[in-house]
């Protein structure tokens, strides 16, 4: 043996101690991923049923049920604007078995509430970017004002009467409303409601005035005349309601709301779950059946990387931050 050998042989010891503890690691997270999904999943929708993360969790289910080989629960658990259910998300086992249905809301909560219910960067792992949808304004057709600039001329004229609901505090309706009448100069009575449903039933009674919906959850109302589009807040008008203008077009520049939706696990959760989590819902999205539903719905899926969701959730966070600590916007 070379004299130097037996110097050689602690560092060799402790590299393949070290590799042995390494491999004994890796066993259990290689296991989960081989075993995943041992039960059935549970999506929590923090939000109640109805809504448009709601229609979107429910029609991807039996998709994901048969890429998984395991039912895709959806759990309605809502309660002050989406919180309830995301801390229970975020404290659930990172098994990869209780996942988030998350919306525009939750790179708003931690700005808009103090203390911040939840830290979406740190508290959740990305898993899979659904899509984005058009915003759009609606009024109850009572409301007299076929336009966008008409609807401002009454509130102008008629400050206070005009009423504007939310499904509630910092969704992309209450943020909305915030901004416009920011934007506009007007003084609009902000109502929130504890869900999408409950506003949509106060609409089309006309206990409500207007609402900054999700396109597809309004869509149907609005072809049916029962409510009546002013502008979407996009860049672009929406293919599904070409005839309505954006708010740029209508004469208030600036002004871009994106609902989005993805779905997100809580950290920790094991990158090989995650992985299999992620190609489930991206092979759903990208399946004829589920693609052309959200077409209809006039949804536009986004599917990309885990990493893309981060750097978007991420970016989103800071943007609301500013805008809200900008505009003193609080949690009513």
């Amino acid at each position: 043996m070379a004299p130097h050998s037996f110097h050689r042989l602690p560092a060799l010891a402790r590299w393949a101690g070290s590799a042995v503890l390494a491999l004994a690691a890796a066993l259990p997270l290689a296991a989960r991923a081989a075993d995943f999904p041992s039960r059935p999943i549970t999506l929590v929708v923090p939000f109640p049923a109805g809504g448009t993360p709601d229609i979107l969790a429910r029609l991807m289910g039996d998709s994901i049920a048969k890429r998984l080989g395991q039912p895709l629960i959806v759990e309605n658990r809502a309660g002050a604007g989406g919180n309830i259910g995301a801390q229970a998300v975020a404290r659930a086992a990172p098994d990869g078995q209780t996942l988030l249905m998350c919306a525009f809301g939750c790179t708003v909560a931690p700005s808009l509430y103090q203390p911040a219910p939840y830290d979406i960067v740190k508290d959740f792992a990305p898993v899979a970017m659904i899509g984005t949808v058009p915003s759009v304004l609606v009024v109850n057709p009572k409301v007299p004002a076929d336009t966008l600039p008409a609807l401002l001329a009454y509130a102008r004229a008629n400050p206070g009467k005009l009423n504007s609901a939310s499904s509630g505090i910092g969704g992309s309706a209450h943020l909305a409303t915030e901004l416009l009448k920011l934007r506009a100069g007007i003084d609009l009575a902000h109502i929130p409601y504890k869900g999408a449903g409950q506003v949509a039933a106060d609409l089309l009674g006309g206990q409500v005035d207007m609402y900054f919906d999700n396109l597809p959850a309004s869509l149907a109302n609005i072809r049916a005349g029962k409510l009546r589009a002013l502008a979407v807040a996009s860049a672009t008008r929406a293919p599904a309601i070409p005839d309505v203008p954006t708010f740029a077009e209508a004469g208030v520049p600036d002004f871009l709301i994106t609902p989005w939706f993805g779905v997100m696990a809580p950290a920790g959760t094991p990158v090989p779950v995650l992985d299999t989590l992620h190609d489930a819902f991206d092979q759903a999205l990208k399946s004829p059946e589920v693609a052309a539903k959200m077409r209809e719905l006039g949804v536009e899926t986004a599917p990309g990387t885990r990493a893309d969701l981060a750097r978007f959730v991420a970016a989103e966070t800071v943007k609301w931050q500013g805008v809200i600590q900008a505009n003193h916007i609080k949690a009513e």
